[in-house]
């Protein structure tokens, strides 16, 4: 069976300048051109679309299904055994989150009684398994699994006024960290009030709080993009700067 980009693209679900797109950054290349210039795919590459959708369902970016399905130890039926475990857990998230919303429901129409706890527990999963999905591996490595599941079960066991004081204090330390970056200086001491808010802040996820922990994660904020990103969003070389005044806070 082959097909052309159109009828591809409209069995799969995507635009056919999706498909281009993926042949142009040699991520998913046609099978053949004919006569006509038309691209044309066959069962390999229906397969491979499947994998790449799949892996782009799980908030993969190209540039790493590129990566992973181009390398030598890629095999198919492996990765489509983990799509379905990452799916199901995917599924499990989701029918919390439906659950909960039944029971605020009945608790709305008077038929049964729900604590703001059992409201609050499917957002705080929520939470966990986007940030296990976004960060996991790297956090995982570098503080092991037993620190993230505690810190896990922490945020698990906190009721929705503790977390609107964490998201308060949050805030709290982007608002010092832009005033301090007014100074220039990451000694100054607006800047290490800022870390010591920071500080504040990772206690309330960490079972225990230690500097050398501290001055690594402040580390990870520079050299991975994704923390840079979220800390220089208003504000160029924030993470770098808060890296700075955790280390001599820390020192």
């Amino acid at each position: 069976m082959e097909y052309t980009v159109h009828k591809l693209g409209h069995m799969a679900g995507i635009s056919t300048r999706t498909l281009r797109y993926y042949d142009q950054i040699d991520l998913l290349k046609p099978a053949r051109t004919n006569s006509s210039g038309y691209r044309i795919y066959g069962q390999p590459e229906v397969d491979r679309l499947q994998q790449i959708l799949f892996f782009r369902e799980l908030g993969v970016s190209l540039d790493i299904i590129k990566e992973i399905m181009t390398s030598p130890s890629f095999d198919g039926n492996t990765a489509l055994r983990e799509h379905r475990a990452k799916l199901l857990k995917k599924r499990a998230q989701l029918d919390q989150l439906i659950a909960n919303v039944d029971s605020t429901l009945a608790h709305s129409k008077g038929g049964i009684t729900m604590t703001n706890e059992e409201k609050f527990d499917g957002f705080k999963q929520t939470l966990i398994d986007d940030n296990e999905k976004n960060y996991g591996n790297e956090i995982r490595a570098k503080y092991g699994d037993e620190s993230i599941n505690l810190t896990n079960q922490k945020m698990m066991n906190m009721t929705e006024t503790q977390y609107a004081d964490v998201e308060q204090l949050e805030a709290c330390v982007h608002e010092a960290l832009a005033k301090a970056m007014i100074t220039g200086d990451p000694a100054s001491e607006p800047a290490q009030h800022a870390v010591d808010l920071h500080r504040q802040w990772l206690s309330c996820y960490w079972t225990t709080y230690s500097k050398e922990a501290h001055a690594g994660l402040a580390q990870m904020y520079v050299d991975d993009e994704r923390f840079t990103a979220y800390y220089d969003v208003k504000q160029p070389g924030t993470a770098a700067f808060l890296r700075d005044a955790i280390l001599i806070y820390t020192a």
